[in-house]
């Protein structure tokens, strides 16, 4: 349920409302808007009748939410939400890039990769110091040697970071180094390490699971928002499909149908949403057409030794190109990049 407060309403009355839904036993939740506030019920309302509210001084109006998800759906916060970070504001007219290796390999390697986006004009340095594969024999990652990798790429190229974290322990760990923390696609429905990433205040970037519905995945996210932390990306990475040509299926109906659905910001990974360093570029530049908030691209010096994913990492002269033909799309659409 959603109450509605007038526009006119005094901040006492507000607060004798949110007084009220903790009497009842409920968690409320704030939406301030320009015009007038939404007060939202957290809980299971069914028992709730809307006359306990609706009599109340300064409230015009409430409304039973049918969705699963309330915190994510813009019944509950109509206006877009907008993440800052480190001056960018993610989810706003800008369209913000994510680029870098897929995993910490070397020094050298990141140091590498790190100059070339940033040169290029991307907003943001991604890696993993952690790998989830699907092989035990595969390449893991180098832990924490990556993440004070990624501290230091950061501090000479002053890009923010944005790692994958993988256990509920391992979060305070990451956040001590991560500016976003990225939640795979594989974790999506670890609801323990949700909650765990939902209490701290680092903004989180959910990816999509493999064959998760789109209510699943916000329905994830409420996992995150319900602990407290507002600062939600959902990324649209490709879900598997009956297609063999490419590693995944990129969904990009995804991104208007959700930017219908809710207020948080929508990102695109056309790296692992086709596989193929061929199609990054057109996929790409089809998610900016549908409305995407940001971009998550896989950047590698030498993808043909890369010890993860190099068949869908692009050489950073490629990158660089992508970037002024992304210019020209986003301005197209009355974005910026």
């Amino acid at each position: 349920m959603i109450i509605i407060m007038r526009k006119d309403a005094a901040k006492e009355e507000i607060d004798k409302v949110v007084q009220r839904v903790e009497e009842l036993g409920f968690r409320p939740h704030l939406s301030q808007g320009e015009e007038r506030t939404i007060i939202g019920v957290i809980g299971d309302e069914r028992r709730l009748e809307p006359h306990l509210f609706e009599r109340m001084e300064g409230v015009e109006r409430t409304v039973r939410i049918l969705r699963p998800f309330k915190l994510a759906s813009r019944d509950f916060h109509p206006q877009d939400t907008v993440i800052s970070l480190n001056g960018l504001r993610i989810g706003d007219r800008k369209v913000v890039v994510m680029a870098g290796p897929c995993a910490v390999e070397s020094r050298e390697q990141l140091l590498q990769t790190a100059r070339a986006v940033k040169a290029a004009g991307a907003h943001i340095l991604r890696g993993g110091a952690f790998k989830p594969r699907t092989s035990p024999y595969s390449f893991q990652g180098l832990g924490l040697r990556g993440l004070e990798l990624l501290a230091e790429a950061k501090a000479e190229t002053g890009l923010p970071v944005v790692t994958e974290v993988m256990s509920p322990q391992e979060v305070p760990l990451v956040a001590r180094y991560a500016d976003i923390l990225q939640i795979g696609t594989r974790n999506m429905q670890n609801y323990r390490l949700l909650e765990a990433v939902g209490q701290t205040s680092k903004p989180v970037l959910l990816k999509r699971g493999l064959m998760s519905t789109i209510e699943e995945l916000l329905m994830a996210a409420e996992y995150i928002l319900i602990q407290g932390n507002h600062k939600v990306m959902l990324c649209e990475r490709g879900i598997r499909t009956f297609e063999t040509y490419t590693r995944n299926t990129l969904d990009l109906s995804a991104v208007p149908l959700l930017k219908q659905l809710t207020h948080l910001p929508v990102i695109v990974d056309p790296s692992h949403g086709t596989g193929k360093w061929e199609l990054v570029g057109p996929m790409a530049k089809a998610a900016i057409a549908a409305g995407s908030d940001g971009l998550l691209i896989e950047v590698h010096p030498r993808p043909e030794e890369a010890l993860s994913d190099g068949g869908q990492s692009l050489k950073p002269d490629k990158f660089a190109e992508l970037m002024e033909e992304l210019r020209r799309v986003a301005e197209a659409v009355g974005r910026e990049l």
